[in-house]
């Protein structure tokens, strides 16, 4: 028990807290908010509270607890809204109105409700860390698999099946000449990095459905991809996008500091989406954690480790999940302040020395791996970045990149002509390419990745020719770069803008984006040869063909096959009639 001596907004100094430890949990002041002591000098302790400190006075009393940050994990998570402490938000607005009461205590996790258990582990048998002993059908997408918890080691002495509370005793493990009781909850520090058997290599795709992402910059199932970009780019569009269609089975949505109205969007909008394989409601395989820009700045920095600690916890369980973070942006500044307060040594731009030890401790819990139970897990981490002023050359942009192994870099310029997703095919890049090369010729259809090399060729080589065309007009151009201008403008129209509000454009399959990228590198290909035979490149514009790709992003995925044949029978016959007429 400790003296409140000093109050700096968000940073409290106690004294008297001698025996105290780094990044234990202590209740402050008489109503008991929420804190983490985060520097220990002597018998001071400089504690971080997580709400809001104003009426809080010198010489209340801090109580230790004994426990470090931690998250409550069982049936009843998905489907849920936290705040950045995991407490529940929509049980927070029935007991409390629109505003959250300070030091309201309320469990992550309704202990009332029960749960049908399956046992699936045997009596007698040798269990370990990690192994799966039976599972909750949680929700029609997801079966709740139930671990067990970190440090039990033995000789399984009974289990039993039926309706349950998440804190009743489950099965008994007889544990170092003693049992260990175990239920459905465990409780899981959210510093420390999940535990796990083996790390594999990233060589499967993450298909997101975004046809600039998925052919030109991918991102593998456990990778990291970091969006930096300007305000009205479009970042949270881009990952509400992924979040809905991309391949994973279990998403974490965490909104760090962003503004109100657009994690009010989130919110409203979540639970009304359908998830596109199964025709259910998104949220009933989504976590989302909602920490806004009003709420207390400290809790940001909670909001990430708590993301992504829940994420290790279905990771364990053999699912492949994705974490988005919107934004680290926040997650730094909050950071910053809390350094400030203490008066540390500033880094780069006021940022602590230690920014970039964090960015990277955060990207590295990602990643696919073997659980302790032997499932196989994957957590991939997209985090957006927010620059001031889209300057990605501030410690934060930097810092991520260091560490992520893919880069959308976001356009202010594409995002004012309306060109969405506005990522920037000649600043962005992807490091797993070459790792995702058998996946994409197993899954990609045959000569994929040389018609994306000849994609990107095309397209570099019209922006050198545009710099030309406003230097002496098009007309001074040949008709071969003419026909260069006009299979690029295909690619940058057709393929790599797309809607994320229509329906049948949203999502495209690996089957449509190989088909289309394969018509228009085909229309370029033989527009070249037609022009190289005295066809106008005027010509091509007026092409039926050259109509037909257009709509090619509005076909259904499943007609898209089909679609892409009778284009390219048409192509073949309009070329050749073409050339027949300038012979």
């Amino acid at each position: 028990m400790g003296i409140i001596t000093r109050i700096s907004g968000p940073l409290v100094v106690a004294d008297g807290m001698a025996g105290s430890k780094m990044y234990e949990v202590v209740k402050v002041g008489t109503r008991g908010l929420i804190g983490e002591i985060i520097q220990l000098r002597g018998s001071k302790a400089m504690i971080q509270v997580y709400e809001d400190t104003t009426g809080l006075k010198p010489n209340e009393k801090v109580a230790n607890t004994g426990e470090l940050l931690s998250v409550e994990l069982a049936p009843g998570i998905l489907g849920n809204i936290f705040d950045g402490l995991e407490r529940p938000l929509e049980e927070i607005k029935r007991r409390c109105g629109d505003f959250v009461e300070k030091g309201i205590d309320i469990p992550s996790i309704d202990k009332g409700k029960k749960w049908k258990f399956v046992p699936t582990a045997k009596k007698g048998a040798t269990l370990s860390e990690g192994d799966i002993i039976g599972y909750v059908q949680e929700t029609p997408l997801i079966k709740h698999q139930i671990m067990v918890p970190y440090g039990v080691k033995g000789k399984l002495e009974s289990i039993k099946g039926g309706s349950f509370k998440v804190e009743e005793t489950i099965a008994v493990v007889r544990s170092g000449g003693g049992e260990r009781k175990l239920s459905m909850l465990q409780r899981r520090p959210v510093r420390v990095a999940g535990r796990y058997s083996k790390r594999f290599k990233s060589d499967e795709l993450l298909v997101t459905g975004q046809r600039v992402v998925d052919t030109f910059f991918p991102i593998a199932k456990g990778g990291t991809t970091g969006i930096p970009g300007p305000f009205g780019s479009g970042k949270t569009v881009i990952l509400h996008s992924i979040a809905k269609y991309a391949d994973s089975d279990v998403v974490v949505y965490v909104g760090c500091g962003e503004r109100g109205n657009e994690m009010a969007e989130v919110l409203n909008e979540f639970p009304e989406l359908k998830d596109p394989k199964s025709g259910r409601p998104l949220m009933e395989r989504t976590i989302l954690v909602a920490n806004t820009s009003n709420m207390p700045v400290a809790a940001r920095e909670a909001s990430i480790y708590t993301g992504i600690t829940v994420a290790e916890y279905f990771r364990d369980m053999g699912y492949d999940v994705s974490i988005m973070a919107d934004s680290t942006s926040r997650w730094a500044e909050a950071m910053r302040e809390m350094s400030a307060r203490l008066e540390e040594m500033p880094g780069e731009e006021g940022y602590p020395a230690y920014l970039q030890k964090r960015l990277a401790e955060f990207y590295e819990r990602s990643g696919r791996f073997e659980a302790l139970g032997g499932g196989k897990g994957s957590i991939s981490i997209i985090g957006a970045v927010s620059p001031p002023g889209g300057d990605i050359s501030e410690p934060v942009s930097q810092g991520t990149l260091r560490v992520v192994k893919v880069f959308w870099a976001l356009d202010a310029s594409l995002a004012g002509a309306r060109h969405f997703p506005s990522i920037n095919w000649l600043s962005s890049y992807s490091l797993y390419k070459e790792g995702l090369a058998r996946w994409y010729d197993k899954n990609g259809g045959p000569g994929f990745r040389d018609n994306v090399s000849k994609a990107m060729e095309i397209l570099q080589r019209e922006a050198e020719l545009k710099d030309i065309v406003q230097l002496v007009g098009p007309d001074a151009l040949p008709d071969s770069e003419r026909a260069i201008l006009e299979a690029g403008k295909i690619i940058r129209e057709d393929f790599l803008r797309q809607s994320a509000f229509d329906e049948v454009d949203a999502f495209a399959t690996i089957e449509k984006q190989y088909l289309m990228l394969g018509a228009i590198i085909k229309f370029a290909v033989q527009a070249q040869h037609a022009v190289s035979k005295g066809v106008p490149s005027s010509k091509l514009q007026e092409m039926k063909a050259r109509q037909d790709i257009s709509r090619m992003k509005f076909t259904e995925n499943g007609k898209i096959a089909a679609e892409a044949q009778r284009i390219g029978s048409e192509m073949e016959r309009e070329f050749e009639s073409l050339i027949k007429g300038e012979e």
